[in-house]
């Protein structure tokens, strides 16, 4: 059985004292029949790291470089994660891609770099509102999905959650539909078994994200190929987040 993982992007949100305080509440969800990862903003990492300890909440963070150290101002390193106590890392995010010029080149080399070093990565993938409308959604996704897991064995997918986060649906207010996501996921895990195996596939956690709430993850989460989410705004409030993680089995 796969395993489904609610995972929450802080995005850029929330001082120390306030992830601290966040990640303290995050804590009390107990009984979660799936795995709940939380990912903060580097600053904030220690401080969540020590309001979660004792508890079945994972730490990840938001990008990670693909050297070791270096004259990278600005990066961060896989090591300085593992150390901070991170064992998820999310890699292309959409924002990402949009705004700070990752490509899928550059994904492909982080996500290396991560599970070289032990990470779990939670890799995204997802067209714009302009693909979907010309009707190359599965181009996009293929695309994406050969180039970012270039060189990435079928073991090191053991630790690889692929996300499908269609960005027109990233902070918008519009969800795709329960089929629609169902489709997309579908194709990815028909694209792992094309790509690795049918045993490979079938083990492959595949989220969903793009505007998951209370309201709508039930019915994604009760898809047959959606796993798990990966939750933007509705991760800075606690009972958001808790009544989704409520909803993954």
């Amino acid at each position: 059985m796969r395993k489904t993982i609610i995972a929450g992007n802080w995005k850029m949100n929330k001082t120390p004292s306030e992830a601290a305080a966040l990640a303290a509440e995050i804590a009390q969800i107990k009984d979660a029949a799936c795995e709940v990862v939380i990912c903060p903003p580097f600053v904030d990492l220690f401080f969540a790291k020590k309001a979660i300890e004792g508890s079945n909440i994972k730490l990840g963070a938001q990008n990670c470089h693909w050297e070791t150290s270096g004259a990278f101002t600005g990066e961060i390193s896989a090591d300085m994660l593992i150390e901070a106590g991170c064992e998820y890392v999310i890699i292309g995010h959409s924002e990402r891609r949009q705004y700070f010029g990752e490509t899928d080149e550059t994904v492909n080399k982080r996500t290396v770099a991560a599970l070289a070093k032990g990470l779990k990565v939670i890799l995204c993938v997802g067209e714009t509102r302009d693909e979907r409308v010309d009707g190359i959604t599965e181009e996009v996704i293929a695309r994406q999905i050969k180039l970012d897991l270039k060189g990435i064995s079928a073991e090191d997918m053991a630790n690889v959650v692929i996300a499908y986060e269609p960005v027109w649906a990233i902070g918008t207010g519009l969800v795709a539909t329960k089929e629609q996501a169902e489709e997309v996921c579908g194709f990815i895990r028909g694209l792992i078994k094309e790509l690795y195996n049918a045993e490979v596939a079938e083990e492959t956690t595949i989220q969903y994200g793009g505007s998951m709430k209370p309201d709508n993850c039930a019915e994604l989460l009760a898809m047959p190929n959606i796993d798990g989410g990966l939750i933007g705004g509705a991760a800075l409030k606690t009972a958001d987040f808790a009544a989704i993680v409520a909803a993954g089995k």
